[in-house]
């Protein structure tokens, strides 16, 4: 997926089979982000779960996540892997940022795109 909006900085995600398990790639710049690549259906079968508008709240590794945020899912005691899905150590935040459009591009959810403070939800299941 390539991102390139107004207002917004440009990158590029993808999922690099070549390492066990498969990671999420995300190319911001020359800043390069590693993500668990099964995030993209966790968050999806969260969102669907929740069934409601969730909040993104992106935030850097060192900030702390709002509970009941997309971010705070990325980096959870309580989600499917047990922490962070973040891999590059200093890099692991920003889910919130970077998770949603991709699974708005790929249908699996949908996003506000308000000026500020925007939310995502999973269309329902049919």
């Amino acid at each position: 997926m390539d991102r390139d909006r107004p207002s917004s900085s440009a990158y590029t995600m993808y999922i690099d089979d070549a390492v066990d398990p498969p990671e999420l790639v995300c190319q911001v710049g020359a800043t390069t982000l590693r993500y668990r690549a099964r995030a993209i259906d966790d968050l999806h079968t969260w969102l669907l779960d929740r069934d409601e508008w969730v909040p993104l709240g992106a935030a850097d590794e060192k900030k702390v996540a709002q509970r009941g945020t997309v971010e705070h899912f990325g980096r959870a005691d309580d989600n499917p892997i047990g922490g962070w899905y973040g891999l590059r150590s200093g890099y692991r935040g920003r889910f919130g940022m970077y998770l949603p459009p991709l699974l708005e591009a790929l249908g699996m959810a949908e996003i506000s795109h308000e000026p500020r403070n925007n939310s995502i939800r999973a269309p329902p299941r049919q």
